[in-house]
């Protein structure tokens, strides 16, 4: 049987200002990326998000972010390596002092916004915060899987380092020619159609092939789909994501073992 890992970007909101449903998503994905302060999220909310996906059995993983607040973490940060290795240090740890609090545990790392698509890219800027983010694991937990795009620099730079890695495709996110993802500022980014979206994720399961905005198939081996929180209408598409694929006998589950749950 198939299987894929359904992953959702939770934990978002910040003090009274909510974003997205994180409950609703937390009964419908299989892992839950939490924000951890720097681009998203406040201790009092992150550690009720890890609270919750603690005692649904959802793997919780740290969604770390360039240290970009007003931004969203949707803005490059021009941080030297130290300084980068240092924020990501600390987000992973603030995250695992609060799963710890409520008797979980951060199971993986997937970098957020502006840093997930800086070093998906093999280029100068790329390279240089690669290093600092898999430096950054490997010191914080080796044992840590890391998620990031399918086919990138990162996953590539994360292997010969050592770690475990999981390939990401995006249920509702554009894809260009070459296998990146369309910038949210141009047509075609960000998709919203639940059937059209599950569709597409179904054949990306099946074939390992999604097609991009210009009509062209872009090979994918993906272990993981994530759905965004924040897309309107998510928990829609992600229950319809999961219902198609189970309807088509693909198990739902995350690329980490279920953590137990304790009351």
């Amino acid at each position: 049987m198939t299987t894929i890992d359904l992953n959702a970007d939770l934990g978002e909101g910040f003090g009274r200002w909510a974003l997205g449903d994180d409950d609703a998503m937390l009964d419908v994905v299989t892992s839950a990326n939490v924000a951890c302060g720097f681009h998203a999220g406040d201790p009092e909310s992150l550690l009720r998000v890890v609270d919750a996906a603690h005692r649904r059995g959802v793997v919780v993983g740290a969604h770390v972010a360039y240290r970009d607040l007003v931004g969203f973490g949707r803005r490059y940060v021009d941080a030297s390596g130290p300084e980068l290795v240092g924020d990501v240090v600390y987000q992973v740890g603030a995250l695992t002092g609060l799963a710890r609090a409520v008797g979980g545990t951060v199971r993986y790392v997937k970098p957020h916004g502006a840093l997930y698509n800086t070093i998906a890219r093999d280029d100068e800027r790329g390279r240089a915060h690669v290093a600092a983010v898999v430096e950054a694991v490997v010191r914080s937990d080796a044992s840590l899987v890391v998620v990031g795009l399918a086919g990138s620099a990162f996953l590539r730079r994360a292997a010969e380092a050592g770690l475990a890695t999981v390939a990401e495709a995006f249920a509702d996110r554009g894809y260009t020619a070459s296998g990146e993802l369309v910038p949210r500022r141009e047509p075609g980014a960000v998709l919203h159609d639940p059937a059209e979206i599950r569709d597409r994720v179904l054949a990306l399961v099946e074939t390992g092939r999604v097609t991009a905005v210009d009509g062209t198939e872009v090979e994918l081996d993906a272990g993981s789909v994530c759905v965004h929180g924040d897309t309107p209408g998510a928990v829609a598409i992600a229950r319809a994501v999961r219902d198609g694929l189970e309807g088509a006998g693909v198990a739902v589950r995350s690329f980490v073992p279920r953590p137990a749950v304790t009351s």
